[in-house]
């Protein structure tokens, strides 16, 4: 199988913006039509933001001519720290692939081509949220769970 990796920059917003609402929809089973319109505007105004700063990179997977997967990393700085003494993170996400070309090795390319994006930028905390779906993919790639995170979600903070 040949799987090719291209970075995506801000010329292809239209195909990321694409490609990011059906991930939405799928992932998240968003279907409300107002709820998608606010996503909409507000990722298209990240992605305008993001791709022209540099904090974030997003790359698709290609076999042949057609786009079967995508990805992104959201690269951000925060306080230095024993453990990241350079302060920089990356924050994988939007990693999807198209049902019928799923356990072909495509996730496992884009998570490997990202995490390199970010190794080549000396960024040594690289993390992600999981899906139970996902997990085996993450975990066989040398991901692991971290310890001491929590979460607090917007419902909870009443």
């Amino acid at each position: 199988m040949d799987v090719r990796i291209r970075q995506a920059g801000y010329p292809d917003i239209e195909l990321l913006m694409e490609w990011r609402m059906m991930v939405l929809r799928e992932v998240f089973m968003v279907s409300d039509s107002r709820v998608l319109d606010g996503l909409e505007r507000a990722n298209r105004d990240y992605y305008e933001s993001a791709l022209g700063a540099g904090g974030h990179i997003a790359c698709f997977a290609y076999m042949g001519d057609e786009v079967v997967g995508c990805g992104g990393v959201c690269i951000y700085q925060e306080m230095p720290s024993p453990d990241n003494v350079s302060g920089l993170c990356a924050y994988l996400m939007n990693i999807y692939t198209c049902r019928q070309f799923r356990r072909q090795g495509i996730g496992r390319r884009v998570v490997q081509w990202l995490v390199g994006q970010a190794a080549r930028r000396g960024i040594t905390k690289i993390y992600l949220e999981v899906s139970k779906d996902g997990r085996g993919l993450y975990e066989g790639i040398g991901f692991g769970d971290m310890e001491d995170m929590m979460g607090l979600s917007a419902d909870e903070r009443a």
